[in-house]
């Protein structure tokens, strides 16, 4: 097999292609020659060392894929050879083949492509998460999603429609705003016409109405999270999802005392250890959800997995829309 190594987790630059030995399955553990891998913001930042999950090194790193079970260890029941799985076991997508537990595993119907379901998992079960279970969304509510161009403010504006909110996208561009529309949103604001301490709050106020949002979805954080909470409705809900800008920002407690409002941490990964009866439940009403077509994971543009690189660079532009998918033949 290859895999690109991660021996000195300081940028992109030193990742390497690597042959390295087929692994073989323990007990409980599954072979799985790995088709496609998508990229996650995390995966940028674990191999420049700045994720909180720092892996040992050597590595390989790519937290979520899907593929084939090419070889299952003697305890597996679940699953077998020649199977279409997805899974997101933190490390080890970005290669040919990869050896988990098969407890990550997820198999995948039979009209799921590829491509689709290595986009899935990270993103539609974080913004599940946040939307539902931590954010309580109801019908007919007001969701304000921050970077909603990307992999996961995209998996929320479907799962937002689908709940029957009322969704407002805020992007970077028109363009981005564009694809925001297209995927089902019932507003957008171009941020990048607006400077964080003048306009943002003016535009939120015409797309939400003078209430403002009941959620607000936030995986950017930076200088646009303050004037967003200011503008949030009387007991909404800002949902902390990530820091994409790489700026955590510094909110003033005051202001969820003036609104009644409630600042709510979303961390999917650990709700998935914690509570995985709920998680496992949760993922079967994605899987089913597909089947309906009330979500699709948008795959922008796919890679060779040796082109993985280049994606990075993509990634690190912001230049994306939906997903990066890495493919193998």
């Amino acid at each position: 097999m290859f895999a690109w190594q991660c021996t000195d987790p300081t940028g992109v630059d030193n990742l390497t292609w690597t042959e390295l030995a087929t692994p073989t399955p323990g007990a409980d553990e599954v072979v799985i020659e790995i088709k496609a891998a998508s990229l996650n913001f995390p995966d940028l930042l674990i191999v420049q060392n700045k994720y909180q999950f720092k892996p040992t090194p050597p590595f390989i790193p790519g937290a979520e894929f899907a593929g084939i079970v090419s070889a299952c260890g003697s305890d597996v029941r679940h699953l077998a050879v020649g199977q279409a799985v997805a899974a997101l076991p933190s490390v080890g997508a970005f290669g040919t083949h990869t050896c988990i537990k098969a407890s990550l595993c997820i198999p995948l119907p039979d009209n799921f492509p590829l491509p689709a379901a290595a986009a899935f998992i990270m993103a539609y079960a974080t913004s599940h998460h946040a939307l539902i279970d931590r954010a309580q969304l109801q019908p007919g509510e007001t969701v304000l999603i921050l970077g909603a161009a990307g992999g996961v403010g995209s998996s929320a504006i479907q799962i937002a429609k689908a709940l029957g909110a009322r969704v407002v996208a805020a992007a970077s561009s028109a363009e981005k705003c564009a694809f925001c529309k297209a995927l089902g949103a019932d507003e957008t604001i171009d941020y990048s016409t607006h400077t964080p301490d003048g306009g943002l709050r003016d535009a939120i106020k015409a797309t939400c109405g003078p209430q403002g949002p009941n959620v607000i979805y936030d995986p950017v954080g930076g200088a646009f999270a303050e004037p967003a909470f200011r503008s949030i409705a009387w007991r909404g809900r800002y949902l902390v999802v990530g820091f994409a800008s790489g700026d955590i920002p510094r909110v003033p407690f005051n202001l969820a005392l003036l609104k009644g409002a409630a600042i709510v941490g979303v961390f999917w990964g650990d709700f998935a250890k914690r509570e995985p009866k709920a998680n496992a439940a949760m993922l079967g009403e994605l899987l089913n959800w597909f089947a309906e077509g009330k979500i699709n994971p948008p795959v922008q543009q796919t890679f060779a997995m040796t082109d993985l690189p280049a994606a990075f660079e993509v990634m690190a532009k912001r230049a994306i829309n939906g997903k990066l998918v890495l493919t193998n033949p």
